[in-house]
């Protein structure tokens, strides 16, 4: 287990108790990723369970990692559409204690692929609050919030509200009427954007390669935002059009793309 201060991290200057120690286990090269938040249910309908992982998976391939509470229901799922290798777990106890134990195996193979983050030191059991500083460390470190499930009186709203302070973009799964009243709200207020199409949201953050094998690196995240060839070359030099040879990127028009 390793510790670091809170003011490394660009994303957690929001939090306004900010700096303080944070403890991890896993790879901290996750925390220089593009990032997307994911709350919800811990008990999420069928369709919720479908599209929460769908959501998590299109956004991996596209090199996002994925933060959650490493929670039953959403959080899970979050965790595990994205593969433990992308993925951000915020812990609400000490990272010596594996909470909620149903997820014991997940977590643990996110200690080993992806990352585990707490504020609180090894011995420190879960409390109400504790979980509502675990939730605004989750929203902190996104780039957007995704809340695919939610009571209108839930953590997950709670989590809303923090990221409305943040000014942070919240996006939601659209429900029947007269489920997930805490999305359906935010949808009739304006105060979140459906998702309506996966692919077309997740495309906000880049293209999917179309090649698996491809490294995600600078590069990558650099490509995903569509710069000029003169501001490729100026920045990697050769490797553009070393990455033209192995098809990795297109040239078009003067922009350049991942194939």
């Amino acid at each position: 287990m390793g510790q670091l201060f809170s003011n490394s991290i660009a994303a957690l200057d929001a939090i306004k108790t900010s700096p303080f120690l944070l403890y991890y286990q896993g790879n901290l090269d996750l925390l220089e990723r593009p990032k997307v938040s994911i709350v919800g249910s811990r008990r999420p309908s069928n369709y919720t369970k479908q599209f929460t992982y769908d959501i998590a998976k299109a956004l991996a391939k596209r090199g996002v990692c994925i933060v959650s509470g490493a929670a039953m229901g959403v959080d899970a799922i979050a965790h595990t559409g994205a593969g433990e290798e992308n993925t951000i777990a915020v812990a609400a106890n000490g990272l010596d204690i594996r909470y909620p134990s149903v997820n014991k195996t997940l977590i643990e193979k996110i200690e080993q692929k992806g990352l585990v983050l707490s504020r609180f030191d090894n011995g420190f059991k879960a409390t109400n609050w504790s979980f509502v500083v675990r939730n605004e460390l989750v929203v902190a470190l996104g780039d957007v919030l995704v809340v695919t499930q939610a009571d209108l009186e839930s953590g997950s709203m709670r989590s809303v509200q923090y990221a409305q302070k943040m000014g942070k973009k919240i996006f939601v799964l659209p429900h029947r009427l007269d489920e997930s009243k805490g999305t359906n709200f935010l949808l009739s207020q304006e105060k979140a954007v459906p998702i309506y199409d996966i692919e077309k949201f997740a495309s906000l953050f880049g293209g999917a390669p179309s090649n698996s094998c491809v490294q995600k690196d600078e590069f990558f995240y650099f490509c995903q935002t569509s710069p000029t060839l003169d501001e490729a070359l100026v920045r990697f030099r050769e490797k553009v059009y070393e990455a033209e040879l192995e098809g990795i990127i297109t040239i078009r028009n003067g922009i350049v793309k991942l194939k």
